[in-house]
């Protein structure tokens, strides 16, 4: 027989816990927790988000939540995107389209319109319909209020049996349980300008974006490596950093023309500021790559649609959609991938007509 020294030393085994706990915990009625949990009637979305806290906090969701998406698999996928009409973001889309069909399932694609703080709003959205899983497309902020939020809504998710996966977004600071599929900007800004470099040019430009987004900050990081491995001096006045599009891009040129007419080279931070960038040139009357050499990001098809065809860094894009949606099923689907670690896809360089070597001033 145990003593009573040893009956006393043994752990307690820990009560499952029960609805209502959850709903003790949360300061609300079974009947709501059971409404949050079964997404089969409205409830707000602070009540909702205090009912999957207290259901995440006391392990309540694993086994409740099991049983329920056993019986209610909705074979859905959720795709929040900041737009559909950019190509970048288009062919990333595609991607996960695809895989969602090859896997049986329907794809719901939302776009935040690039506004502020509106993934939560859809994500919340997605977890009511009970989705297999989330995929945030891309994204700006990085501040710990958003990131916080963020995670909260990964740990909604998680607790019912969903996931959230973030693809070529932002990597989070803090812990969390989503996973990621990104890419390497800041390799692929190295190679391409490694390779004006290597064809003579010491005056590069960078033009385009804001720095504040990571992936701008990404590629500028590889550029300004590039340049310092070389031991070329850098200098922030051909360094333009003054937004997005086509417009911004011309702009961007124009000035850069008038303060700094001995570059002799320009990266462009995407295809679509490219662009900008010839229109500029053209209207100046100078030549693309006698007089200039240029080279962008992205390898969209506007890349081979502008005279001279444009040297670019290619971007799996659909490949990235696919990855995302692999890493967001269930290990016990045949279409999943689970990583241990989140997946970083390269880049490379993809070789046309818009580079020569500088021309003799």
């Amino acid at each position: 027989m145990s003593s009573t020294s040893d009956h006393a030393s043994r752990p307690a085994l820990r009560r499952a816990a029960t609805i209502s706990d959850v709903a003790e915990l949360a300061s609300v009625s079974t009947a709501t927790v059971s409404r949050v949990l079964n997404a089969n009637y409205p409830v707000a979305a602070g009540t909702r988000d205090r009912v999957l806290r207290a259901v995440a906090k006391l392990g309540y969701a694993a086994n409740a939540n099991a049983r329920a998406l056993a019986r209610s698999d909705t074979r859905t996928i959720g795709i929040i995107v900041p737009e559909l009409v950019d190509p970048f973001f288009g062919y990333m889309v595609r991607g996960l389209e695809q895989a969602a069909q090859a896997s049986g399932r329907l794809a719901i694609i939302a776009t935040t319109g690039s506004r502020a703080g509106h993934e939560m709003t859809l994500i919340d959205l997605m977890r009511e319909r009970r989705v297999d899983a989330v995929i945030l497309v891309s994204g700006t902020h990085v501040d710990l209020p958003y990131q916080r939020q963020l995670v909260q809504r990964a740990e909604a998710l998680e607790a019912m049996g969903s996931r959230l996966v973030l693809c070529a977004h932002p990597a989070l600071t803090i812990p969390s349980v989503t996973r990621s599929v990104a890419y390497d900007n800041e390799g692929g800004a190295f190679a391409v300008t490694e390779h004006l470099i290597a064809n003579g040019h010491r005056r590069i430009a960078f033009i385009g974006g804001e720095r504040e987004i990571p992936s701008i900050s990404r590629r500028l990081d590889g550029y300004l490596r590039a340049l310092g491995s070389r031991g070329i001096e850098i200098d922030e006045t051909i360094i333009r950093t003054e937004g997005f599009g086509r417009a911004a891009g011309r702009a961007s040129t124009q000035a850069l023309l008038e303060k700094a007419p001995d570059a002799t080279a320009i990266f462009a931070v995407n295809d679509t500021i490219a662009a900008g960038v010839y229109d500029a040139l053209r209207d100046a009357g100078v030549s693309i790559p006698q007089d200039m050499s240029v080279v962008a990001y992205d390898d969209t098809p506007l890349a081979v649609d502008l005279s001279p065809k444009l040297t670019t860094v290619h971007v799996p894009l659909e490949q990235m959609g696919r990855e995302a949606l692999r890493a967001a099923l269930s290990e016990h689907d045949a279409f999943a991938r689970t990583p241990e670690d989140d997946l970083i896809l390269g880049t490379y360089l993809v070789h046309r007509e818009s580079v020569a070597p500088p021309r003799a001033r």
